[in-house]
């Protein structure tokens, strides 16, 4: 009875002397060896040279500004429920008088913290955000943490920079008034 139709005729013929040594074997082994050497080499050297992290890369958090430099986040805390590792926390407050120049609305994020340790880059505070507040770096990684004190990052490492500002080049994304770059295109 044959449980397989992949059976292999084996021979049980004597080895020369060669084959005993396996002297084949090495020298195939030294031709793969040398033959690398000619390749071109896939490493690169970190520091110096980055590598291209591709459009669709999720990296570094950071809460979007306008144009005016006032905050985008409202706090309406979707960003929080729609994380699947409950990596984001906030607490809302009321915009005061005199902070029409700080914060687009009435509501804003008075603590806003993200535990990168928790956090798998997912990218669904991205999509949950109506405002359009939270992204993930396409062109920055994380970086190495070296203290538990720099594990949560809070605003003063999420906000934008006005002289820094994050720009995502996109095909599919459309313009808007709000921001002609960072709108998403529908459908």
């Amino acid at each position: 009875m044959q449980l397989t139709n992949r059976s292999k005729q084996v021979s049980n013929k004597e080895m020369t002397l060669a084959e005993k040594m396996y002297l084949p074997a090495i020298v195939q082994g030294l031709g793969i060896t040398i033959s690398h050497f000619f390749k071109k080499k896939p490493t690169i050297q970190y520091p110096e040279v980055k590598r291209y992290l591709g459009p669709v890369f999720r990296g570094l958090h950071i809460l979007k500004r306008d144009e005016q430099g006032r905050e985008r986040c409202t706090a309406c805390g979707l960003c929080a429920v729609a994380c699947p590792a409950e990596a984001i926390s906030m607490v809302g407050a009321e915009r005061k008088k005199g902070e029409e120049g700080l914060y687009r609305e009435e509501k804003y994020a008075a603590v806003y913290e993200v535990n990168m340790l928790r956090c798998i880059f997912c990218g669904l505070c991205e999509e949950a955000c109506p405002k359009q507040a939270v992204y993930l770096r396409h062109d920055r990684m994380v970086p190495v943490f070296t203290d538990r004190e720099d594990i949560v990052y809070g605003k003063d490492k999420l906000v934008e920079k006005m002289d820094d500002r994050y720009v995502r080049n996109n095909p599919s994304v459309q313009a808007t008034p709000t921001e002609p770059s960072l709108s998403r295109s529908v459908g």
